[in-house]
């Protein structure tokens, strides 16, 4: 669909990323755009995003990003501004200046991420200016949404079944249709269904930093991972308490993420320190050199963090959370089924340190992805 432009000069893709809650979306939008520009070396990208933290990551000379106004998801699904008295302002503020870059920018080809219409239908009055001039529209989604039966009650809420007939030209699934097919159970009409296409896990290469610091940690070590934190304070605990009661573990290195509380964040470092086979960093924009270097992965398994895991071959240990969505349990439960991974339930109101130190003990000799 990225075809050359009229007229002459370079492709233009826009993309918008939703990303209200985490890193995920905003490090899986950064990963297609940097694969793009590789791809095609007339193509010019420009990413929406919320996020201010993407300022601390490297990006092509050919992919930019413009900001937004923030706003993140709360647990009990609302959501709130982070610079704005009233969500209402927020959403209408960012919906003027994704209008505004559509109009400025020109782009031959605007993709979505996970939204169809966007959050709170901020997106709508772009979608309908770029199809009034013929702009061709794609939505991409990760492999697992959610359950089935809340996903399709989600966006029949969100009018988003409609929305897909009325402007999407295609809908990208990153993932295997042979694993898991997140959009079923929705009653998607026979042109809908035609449309969509699965461009299989999203691949990632190691990326040579010439100014890349050394490693925090020497291998052999395990990687714990909680993506970006904002609900990772039950693994690493869980992780912590069997390295209390079992010293003799490989050695691990714990990244909390950014959007880890301060306090918990603050409990986990004060428990490490006195771990001699513990090290502990709030945040490392480059994961993938560490995920290379590491022995095995122990994460909550998130889409990018899965995708990376296939991509370096990490044995991995995978606890998902199960709430407010299924999506990273489904995930979980489908790929080892496969064989790809291990996944351990989490009860968080009795963990288990010894189910966690067993665990622990066997990844280093579990079979690679590679071997499915």
């Amino acid at each position: 669909m990225l075809r050359p432009r009229a007229g002459g000069g370079a492709t233009r893709l826009l993309i918008y990323s939703h990303d209200s809650f985490g890193l995920g979306h905003l490090r899986r939008c950064r990963s297609i755009a940097q694969n793009l520009v590789q791809t095609f070396p007339d193509l010019e990208v420009l990413i929406l995003s919320g996020l201010p933290i993407i300022a601390s990551y490297d990006f092509d000379e050919r992919v930019r990003y413009k900001l937004v106004p923030g706003i993140i998801k709360l647990s009990n699904g609302d959501y709130k501004a982070l610079d704005a008295a009233d969500i209402r302002e927020a959403i209408e503020a960012r919906s003027r200046l994704i209008l505004e870059t559509a109009q400025e920018f020109q782009p031959d080809l605007f993709l979505i991420d996970k939204e169809p219409l966007g959050i709170r239908g901020e997106v709508t009055e772009t979608l309908m200016y770029l199809k009034e001039r013929g702009v061709p529209v794609v939505l991409g989604v990760r492999d697992v949404m959610d359950d089935p039966v809340a996903f399709a009650a989600e966006w029949e809420r969100k009018l988003a079944v409609p929305a897909l007939e009325d402007y999407f030209t295609e809908i990208w699934v990153y993932g295997l249709e042979r694993i898991y097919r997140p959009l079923q159970g929705l009653p998607l009409p026979p042109a809908v269904e035609q449309r969509i296409v699965y461009t299989s896990y999203l691949w990632r290469q190691e990326e040579i930093t010439a100014t890349a610091d050394p490693l925090p940690i020497d291998p052999p070590f395990l990687l714990v991972t909680p993506g970006g934190g904002g609900d990772g304070e039950g693994l690493v605990d869980w992780v912590l308490s069997a390295y209390e009661r079992a010293p003799d573990l490989m050695r691990a290195l714990i990244v909390c993420g950014p959007f880890m509380h301060a306090e918990s964040r603050q409990q986990i470092e004060a428990r490490a320190a006195r771990l001699p086979h513990v090290e502990v960093l709030t945040f490392d924009p480059d994961m993938q050199r560490l995920m290379i270097a590491a022995t095995a992965v122990v994460a909550m398994g998130g889409y990018n963090t899965f995708c990376e895991i296939l991509s370096f071959d990490r044995p991995s240990l995978i606890v998902p959370r199960t709430r407010p969505r299924l999506e990273q349990f489904i995930r979980a439960r489908e790929a080892e089924r496969q064989g790809l991974l291990q996944m351990l339930a989490h009860d968080e109101d009795h963990p288990d340190p010894q189910q966690m130190i067993d665990a622990l003990k066997a990844l280093p000799q579990q079979p690679r992805p590679s071997r499915w």
